[in-house]
């Protein structure tokens, strides 16, 4: 079988064309080059080296060996380099969960600050929805999550740090019957227009909605562009988070309700599986700072 040592006793001749100046390279006499080349010919069936008066080259097949077997060394120290990295706590993968509350604008600087500091991990970024956060934390489909709301799993090494609170916007459009009505909705009025929805992305725990109220019909959407869209174009009602209403509400596009029974303001977290703690995620979390700075990075 090859080994690692004749994988790069063979590589020392390619580079330098000669079994004594291989040798030499190698602090081996040139006559043990020589008999460890010929064993690895054997073994293959194939000659790997021209043999010239004073030099060698390769043949085709040994100019494709030698191609392969540069791959199988780069592989082999980047396997023992991983080894010692995962014995000191490092991952190769960190998974980050954004719920679709949060400005998706920041992730881009995230991501490039990421990369320029680690050069061996790999970001995985998910979009999820309401408990769908959650149950990507809960499943260990992710690591961090970003902008989670209301529900908090079971059991688990979970931490958390607070991001402040979701102001919702109740919104119609401008051209909407309910959107000359001057004084604060009820229910009844409400009921007969159907309620723009996100579609909850959990897979297994029972599925939020931003509003709803009893025998409303529901217009679900996978996220806020399109939520925007529908109201823009009146065909429903209901909440979206402050932050991102009010630019439309300021240009007149949408016009903001007030209901006799206001949706509250939602409580938000930044939340981490300890059990998963790597450099990366330590890092990451430091860079996200602390309450005051994730309100005003992704919701301001």
């Amino acid at each position: 079988m090859l080994s690692e040592q004749s994988m790069l006793l063979i590589d020392m001749v390619a580079r330098v064309g000669s079994f004594t100046a291989a040798a030499n390279k190698l602090h081996k006499v040139p006559s043990a080059v020589s008999y460890a080349v010929k064993q690895v010919e054997e073994e293959l069936g194939v000659t790997l080296f021209e043999r010239h008066h004073r030099s060698v080259s390769l043949t085709a097949a040994g100019e494709h060996f030698v191609k392969q077997i540069r791959l199988v060394l780069t592989n082999i120290e980047s396997l023992k380099d991983d080894t010692k990295r995962v014995a000191n706590g490092w991952q190769p993968t960190l998974s980050i969960a954004l719920d679709n509350i949060v400005r998706a604008d920041k992730i881009s600087v995230l991501i490039a600050d990421f990369y320029r500091h680690f050069h061996n991990v790999e970001l995985i970024i998910r979009i999820e929805v309401f408990n769908g956060v959650w149950e990507s934390i809960a499943t260990g489909r992710s690591d961090i999550a970003i902008g989670a709301t209301t529900a908090i799993p079971v059991g688990g090494d979970y931490h958390f740090k607070d991001m402040g609170d979701i102001e919702w916007t109740f919104l119609v459009s401008k051209h909407h019957p309910l959107a000359a009505v001057d004084r604060p909705l009820k229910d009844e009025e409400l009921r007969v227009f159907p309620a723009i929805c996100l579609e909850d992305t959990s897979r297994e725990i029972p599925k939020r909605m931003t509003w709803l109220l009893e025998n409303q019909r529901r217009l679900v959407v996978p996220d806020w562009i399109r939520a925007i869209n529908c109201f823009r174009e009146g065909l429903g009602i209901g909440y979206m988070p402050k932050h991102f209403a009010m630019p439309f509400v300021n240009s007149g596009s949408l016009v903001e309700k007030q209901l006799e029974r206001p949706k509250s303001p939602s409580p938000c977290c930044l939340a981490w599986n300890g059990a998963n703690m790597s450099p990366a995620m330590a890092w990451v979390l430091d860079y996200l700072g602390d309450s005051a700075q994730l309100q005003k990075d992704w919701f301001n």
